[in-house]
């Protein structure tokens, strides 16, 4: 079933941007030089799947909202999850606290363009909330199970924009913090064991 997804979303996301091209009149056709708009294939996974590079916008879109569900949903861990989903929990915290933290300064830094967002796009919002209604083993395995999809793409996205980003600071970011979110995957996968 999540592969037939996977090749359907593979599929609307080759299908769903098609080149534009403009007519020159010493050459044939050729691709435009427009702003395309930012991918839906990082939400759905296709990006992921397929090894595109986020632009520099998607990028710090995609860790602000990754970095807002961690505090968000980590925070509510440490106050309600049992004694190892608190210690996790805890870690979350002051690591996912730490990047946002250089992400602002990057993006003051270099005079990046792109803006974070200021809240929860509407499905880490879904997810958070179907948290919060959790308590006891439910919450504690939710909670687990979450972070090794939010650690998954987070990853993935990290080392796509290193080996393929146009900021290089944002690349050498990417880089250097990718190692400590695979990290963070593999706790995420023994705390949900």
């Amino acid at each position: 079933m999540k592969r037939t997804l996977l090749i359907a979303a593979c599929f609307l996301y080759v299908t769903a941007a098609p080149a534009q091209t403009v007519q020159d009149p010493n050459r044939s056709m050729q691709p435009s030089t427009q702003t395309q708009k930012p991918s839906m294939g990082e939400r759905t996974g296709a990006d992921s799947a397929l090894g595109v590079t986020p632009s520099t916008e998607e990028f710090v879109k995609d860790v602000a909202l990754s970095d807002m569900f961690e505090l968000s949903s980590s925070k509510l861990a440490a106050e309600r999850g049992d004694s190892k989903t608190k210690t996790f929990a805890n870690q979350m915290l002051k690591d996912h606290q730490k990047t946002t933290g250089e992400l602002t300064a990057l993006i003051k830094s270099n005079n990046i363009s792109a803006s974070p967002p200021s809240k929860l796009d509407p499905s880490h919002q879904k997810k958070l909330d179907k948290l919060k209604n959790l308590q006891g083993e439910e919450f504690d395995k939710q909670y687990g199970q979450d972070q090794v999809n939010a650690h998954e793409t987070a990853v993935s996205l990290f080392q796509r924009y290193a080996k393929g980003g146009d900021n290089q600071a944002l690349k050498d970011w990417a880089a250097k913090t990718a190692p400590t979110l695979d990290s963070h995957l593999q706790m995420a996968q023994a705390l949900s064991q």
